[in-house]
């Protein structure tokens, strides 16, 4: 899996590419935890994220955990498959999705 930081003042974007499961998904809680510190909106972006497991979903769900404290979070542009797995998990109703 590839992750694309951009931090610009308190805004931070973490572009996700390929697949989040128990082998990446300790890659990205690792980032996130470096990250975070000191932002105030979280913006996932799921354009090229192929596949999420139930590791993957336990990481986004930290973050979200975490930037309900700080500030905000919102995923963008999630695709057919993944928006398949936060409707059945219920993610849906706990994230911000554009």
């Amino acid at each position: 899996m590839t992750i694309n930081k951009n931090l610009e003042g308190g805004k931070l974007t973490v572009a996700l590419e390929g697949r989040l499961d128990t082998t990446t998904a300790p890659q990205l809680e690792a980032e996130l935890k470096d990250s975070l510190d000191g932002a105030t909106e979280l913006t996932l972006d799921m354009e090229k994220l192929e596949y999420i497991s139930s590791a993957g979903l336990r990481v986004i769900l930290s973050a979200q955990k975490i930037m309900n404290r700080q500030g905000e979070m919102k995923v963008t542009h999630v695709g057919e498959t993944i928006m398949e797995i936060f409707e059945v998990t219920g993610f849906s109703d706990i994230l911000t999705i554009e």
